[in-house]
């Protein structure tokens, strides 16, 4: 599975403004649920702070990976933003965040889910990428350099 097939412009967001980690994950499921894939939001909403209670998923670099599992959804979820400002995320680096990729995956689909989250974190681990991506002005433009940069690192 490609990341650029889980990701749409419907949930895709230039300059987010968020106050703090709690708002920003809010907000990134709130984005996630205009997929159309959530069965139960507030249950997604709660697998998703479950799961950052347990470590902070701000992996450094500027960009967290919060995620989590529930069969509350219909097929993977993802959601991603960028920040108008950096915020605090408990980062390993302890760096503010500026990127926000937010998946959800299914209990059943746990091997899907370790490769997407492999597969996002090489992409985003790149700082030409990640420069392309604090320039973009729209979604579709960030849509359009995910599928490029899909293209040229992983054989799709």
């Amino acid at each position: 599975m490609k990341i650029s097939d889980i990701l749409t412009e419907d949930v895709i967001r230039v300059n987010l403004e968020c106050k703090d980690k709690d708002d920003a994950l809010n907000k990134m499921v709130e984005l996630a649920s205009k997929s159309g894939l959530m069965r139960d939001k507030e249950k997604v909403r709660e697998c998703v702070f479950e799961r950052e209670s347990l470590v902070s998923t701000g992996v450094g670099k500027g960009f967290a990976i919060p995620h989590g599992k529930t069969d509350e959804i219909k097929s993977i979820v993802a959601a991603f933003a960028v920040l108008k400002e950096p915020i605090d995320f408990d980062s390993i680096d302890l760096e503010p965040v500026t990127f926000i990729f937010l998946i959800i995956g299914k209990e059943s689909l746990l091997n899907a889910h370790i490769k997407l989250l492999s597969r996002i974190s090489r992409l985003m681990n790149k700082d030409d990428f990640r420069e392309k991506l604090s320039e973009a002005k729209s979604s579709g433009e960030v849509l359009r350099y995910f599928r490029e940069e899909e293209n040229s690192v992983f054989d799709v």
